[in-house]
């Protein structure tokens, strides 16, 4: 069984590198085998591939800031509930997106696989100034 205030502790963590804008600092939380799916897309598999995925999100909105919302566990099943805030760096818009991360973590507390959710559609919206 995970423990709560250790997962808590990642949590924080995990969401400090996000603000760190480094994707390495992003991708050492996961497993070297560790993947991310995010809305039922392709799969980042690896490290290094997570690490691109961060890389291409801080391309996307280079003032990406995070915040955590919750995190609630349940053995090794972590759901990390998020809002980044930032602005497109294509068009300039304001963004304001929530979403979460569906985490199964190994002893060590790395994520060995993560399924990211947020509404899509709402980010284009929003990035296009609607």
């Amino acid at each position: 069984m995970t423990d709560a205030r250790a997962v808590a502790q990642m949590a924080k963590d995990y969401t400090a590198a996000w603000n760190s804008k480094s994707a390495e600092a992003v991708a050492s939380f996961y497993a070297e085998d560790g993947e991310i799916i995010i809305n039922n897309g392709d799969p980042w598999t690896g490290r290094g591939r997570v690490q691109d995925m961060a890389a291409g999100f801080y391309a996307d909105v280079p003032d990406l800031t995070l915040s955590c919302d919750d995190v609630r566990c349940a053995g090794s099943h972590v759901v990390f509930a998020w809002t980044f805030t930032g602005h497109d760096a294509a068009s300039g818009h304001p963004l304001k997106v929530r979403g979460w991360e569906e985490w199964e973590v190994g002893d060590d507390l790395k994520v060995k696989a993560s399924r990211g959710w947020f509404d899509a559609e709402d980010y284009a919206r929003q990035a296009e100034g609607r």
